[in-house]
Order: structure tokens, then C-alpha cells, then sequence
């Protein structure tokens, strides 16, 4: 896409004497208005032509996605945002404590230890023993997390004890501007207890490389840093009244486990006393933006992207296509999104994809719509009748390191949808399930990339393996290509996300139908 190059008057000189961001805001629209131009948006994004009228180009949900990276600093984050929108869009908070009485049109959700949610539309036309059609992703990224006992002092330094979650590429999380975010417990005055989210966005703490001047050998040597005593975030110098002694550090106070001064921002941010917060869930967090990057501004920089871009495709894509009830009208599936926590430590938890989560959904929703009889194992058939697209990102061919690659199979960036293929199961997919997702992608015009590791290198995997085995379900392992993968700071290409998006929204609208055509156990 070629480039619109704006041709600007000189601006004048800017004051000498210091301004703030608000005085420099009003200059700058004051000489732009000088100029008969539009203030720029501070959004960040990059400008486009405007569509042509004869040929539209589709909606993009780059901006949205940007939106959602940026209110999504973690799993909780990213769970609370999600509910909004689907509260926004006109779907039912069910909870999972509660009977459901659901009804076909309808759209609902639920959400599991607010880092997990699933979400469904039943289409109008909904019969017992008919299937549901999934998109599954995960919530959680690889990241720092507090100890349950974070507070310790080294050579005078407030220290935050750490430990490491999930396969993360370590050495990027030195020399960043970070902060926390996640969840605390509070104690009412009442004597009941609240479950609240809570943000920093200031940086607040930071790891420190160690100059070269006192590590000569880091660039021949490599930079190979110890996790348990290099990896550990500083918060301040001063010392605090109480320190910690021997005597405290049997109690269990949080107080005692966690410094202070942590406690004050905290409670200062929250908007409550430092004694009423008696837990915490804290993640540490990077505090740059996601934002478009780039020459052409063709590339999304930002932590998280593995897996919240194909949390928020997903996501869109199921809101979007039950915007009204006319899109429901002639649908004989139930169209479901699942957005579960833990995948990138095995997914073994209560919110993850290792629990039964998705399975008792269905046959829950089966049992609330099962008004009469069906005959005989109504769920079993709904089952064999449902497809689970497992959305996780992928590997992009790394110009550097193309050796990296199968030689047959480099999914690259803006080439679209990667789908993913393991003759050892570490991905779900097979022929079948291979040729029904593409067929979507040909009929819509979209582009597909395959990809197959190397015969001498290991195999990641998914929570497409994990749903295929312990529910039974037909399932395709797909991803938008990325580089970076596990940084602090991820990238991959805007145009993918457009096109995930789009093939994620025509295989809600139209799978049904052409899984109809296909038999193969008959």
C-alpha cells in the first residue's frame, strides 16, 4: 500500500520558554489549522487512502486489537475486557453456579477464575444432536510473576522476589521500564472479601544489565544470565522502619511478605488501606504500548501477542457475526469461543484447557435446550458433529535465521493464516480437518500457509491436542504467523490479523454448510 505523503508549510520555531504536553498539543493544532489540515489523531496508527467507492476495502480490527493489547496487561485483564465486550454486544452472563435456561438465538457467556471465559451463540434453527463450532484460544503469555512472599532487601535495594512463568525469552525482560498488574483479595470492613483488578501503568521496577566494563566477555561469552539471583526486579534504594527480621518472617502477615512500600501503591492505586489487602496475583508487566511499527507501518509491535491477537479474532468474529438476529436465523450449529489460562505451562488447572471446562459447557447448553426427549446420546452426536479451530500464533520465517525453517513449509508475515501439521500430534490437524478449514479460506478468496517443523528440531505444542483427545472433537491447529515469539516485545503483520479475522467470521457464518458435503465414516 502505497504511502500518503503529506506536503506541510515550515511550522515555526517552537517557544523557548518550557512547555507542557498540553501547550505543545494546542501549538501544534494551531499551526495545523494554519495550514488547512485535519489535526492528527493520536491514535496509533498509520494513515490509508480512503476506500474506493467501487471497490470497499473490508473493515480492519487492527485499532480494536490495539485497544484490547493495551487494557490486556494480563490474563485477568484480558478475561475483564473480553466480558465488556460481550456485555456490550448484547450477550447473557450465565454463571456456572447457576441453572441455565437457554433458548436458541440466544447469546451467553460465562468466565472461570476471571482468567478463563467461554462464549456461544445458538442459531436459530438448532437441533438437539446438532454440533458447535469452536475457536479456542489462551489468555496467559510467558511473564514474571510475585513470589507469595515478594519483599527482600540486597546491598540496601528493595527487591521484588520473582519467579518465571511459562518458556519466556528472559534476557529481553532486562533494561525495560516495568511495572505490575493482576489481582488482589481486600478485606471489607464488613468482614467479607472482594476480588479486584488492579493496573499500574507508571513504571515502577526494573532489571539492570550489568555494564560491560565489569562483564568483559558478556558479547564473545554470550549474556547467560542466573534466574533465581540476576532476574530480580529492583523497586527502590531506601530502606523502610519495619524491615523484615528473623522473628517476622515465621508470620504469615502480608505486611511481613511483601514490602511496604508496595503495599502503599498498591492500596494508593486500588483506592483503599494497605491492611485491607490480604492477597495477591501479580504479574510484572511492560509498560511501552502496542503500537503499529514499521516503514509502511505494516507490523504490530507488543507484549502479549501470543495468544491475545487470536483471542481477539476470535472473539470479534463470534460478536460479529451475531450482531442481529438475522445472522442467526438459518444456522443449525452453535458457534462458540473458549479463552482459557495455563497453556503456556501444560494447561493442567482449573482454568485451563486440561479441565473440562469446554466439554461441561456443551453438555450443559445440550441438557438446557434438550426441552424433551432426543433419543439417545444427544451429546455424543453433537460431538461427532462439532470442529474446534485451535488458534494459537506461529512461526514466521525469521530473515536471519531462514535455516530455522523446513525448507517446503516458511509461513511468512502478511501471507496469511498459518495452518500447523505434526505427524506426532503436537498439532491436531489432519487431512480432513486440513481441507475443511482451507476450503473455507479458497471460497473466501484468503490466503494459507502451512507449516511443518524440522525432522531434527523439537515440536512445540498447543491446546488443540489437549481438547481433540479429552473431548473427541475434529480439531485444525492454526496460527497468524509471528517473530519474536515469547519476547517481551512480540511482532507480527497487521494484514494477518485482518485476514485471521475474516477467515475466523467465515467459518462461523458458512462451516456448517460445507461440513455437510464431507462424509467420511459411513
Amino acid at each position: 500500500m502505497a504511502l500518503l505523503r503529506l506536503h506541510l508549510p515550515r511550522p515555526p520555531p517552537l517557544p523557548t520558554h518550557p512547555y507542557s504536553r498540553s501547550s505543545l498539543s494546542s501549538y501544534t493544532s494551531s499551526w495545523l489549522r494554519r495550514a488547512r489540515l485535519p489535526a492528527v489523531s493520536t491514535r496509533r496508527l498509520c494513515s490509508t487512502h480512503p476506500a474506493s467507492p467501487l471497490e470497499a476495502a473490508p473493515p480492519s480490527i487492527v485499532a480494536g486489537l490495539l485497544d484490547y493489547l493495551n487494557d490486556s496487561w494480563t490474563q485477568f485483564h484480558a478475561t475483564a475486557e473480553a466480558k465488556r465486550q460481550l456485555l456490550d454486544a448484547g450477550f447473557k452472563l450465565l454463571s456456572e453456579s447457576d441453572d441455565w435456561d437457554l433458548q436458541p438465538g440466544g447469546r451467553y457467556f460465562f468466565t472461570r477464575n476471571m482468567s478463563c471465559l467461554v462464549a456461544f451463540a445458538i442459531g436459530e434453527k438448532y437441533r438437539v444432536g446438532n454440533g458447535f463450532n469452536i475457536i479456542a484460544a489462551h489468555t496467559d503469555s510467558p511473564c514474571l510473576k510475585l513470589k507469595p512472599r515478594s519483599a527482600t532487601f540486597k546491598s540496601g535495594h528493595q527487591m521484588l522476589n520473582v519467579q518465571t512463568y511459562g518458556s519466556g525469552l528472559w534476557h529481553t525482560w532486562f533494561d525495560r521500564d516495568l511495572t505490575l498488574a493482576g489481582r488482589v483479595i481486600l478485606r471489607a470492613a464488613d468482614g467479607s472479601f472482594k476480588h479486584k483488578l488492579v493496573k499500574i501503568t507508571r513504571p515502577l521496577i526494573r532489571v539492570p544489565t550489568l555494564a560491560i566494563h565489569l562483564n568483559r566477555t558478556v558479547n564473545s561469552d554470550g549474556f547467560k544470565p542466573n534466574l533465581e539471583t540476576h532476574l530480580v526486579p529492583l523497586l527502590a534504594t531506601k530502606h523502610e522502619e519495619a524491615t523484615i527480621n528473623s522473628d517476622d518472617k515465621s508470620s504469615s502477615s502480608t505486611k511481613v511478605a511483601h514490602h511496604p512500600l508496595l503495599l502503599q501503591i498498591l492500596s494508593e492505586e486500588i483506592g483503599c488501606e494497605s491492611d485491607e489487602i490480604i492477597g495477591m496475583e501479580l504479574n510484572v508487566c511492560d509498560t511501552q504500548p502496542s503500537c503499529l511499527g514499521g516503514g509502511n507501518n505494516e507490523f504490530i509491535y507488543s507484549g502479549r501477542l501470543d495468544n491475545l491477537a487470536s483471542c481477539y479474532c476470535a472473539l470479534r468474529s463470534l460478536m460479529d457475526s451475531s450482531k442481529v438476529a438475522e445472522q442467526l436465523s438459518s444456522e443449525k450449529a452453535i458457534r462458540m469461543v473458549a479463552m482459557f489460562d495455563n497453556e503456556e505451562v501444560g494447561s493442567d488447572s482449573m482454568q485451563g484447557a486440561g479441565a473440562p471446562t469446554m466439554f461441561q459447557a456443551m453438555r450443559r447448553i445440550v441438557d438446557s435446550l434438550m426441552h424433551q426427549s432426543m433419543g439417545e446420546g444427544a451429546l455424543e452426536r453433537a460431538i461427532h458433529s462439532s470442529f474446534l479451530v485451535s488458534a494459537d500464533m506461529a512461526h514466521a520465517l525469521h530473515p536471519n535465521y531462514s535455516d530455522k525453517h523446513e525448507e517446503c513449509h516458511r509461513p511468512e508475515l502478511q501471507k496469511g493464516l498459518v495452518i500447523k501439521h505434526n505427524a506426532n500430534q503436537r498439532y491436531a490437524t489432519s487431512a480432513i480437518t486440513a481441507f475443511l478449514f482451507k476450503e473455507i479460506a479458497r471460497i473466501q478468496n484468503l490466503p494459507v500457509q502451512e507449516f511443518v517443523v524440522r525432522n531434527d528440531m523439537g515440536c512445540g505444542s498447543t491446546i488443540g491436542p489437549i481438547l481433540a483427545s479429552g473431548v473427541g472433537i475434529r480439531t485444525v491447529d492454526c496460527g497468524i504467523p509471528q517473530l519474536s515469539m515469547h519476547s517481551i516485545r512480540e511482532m507480527c503483520g497487521k494484514q494477518d490479523v485482518d485476514t485471521t479475522y475474516r477467515h475466523f467470521k467465515a467459518f462461523f457464518e458458512m462451516f456448517s454448510d460445507i461440513d455437510r458435503k464431507l462424509n467420511v465414516d459411513f
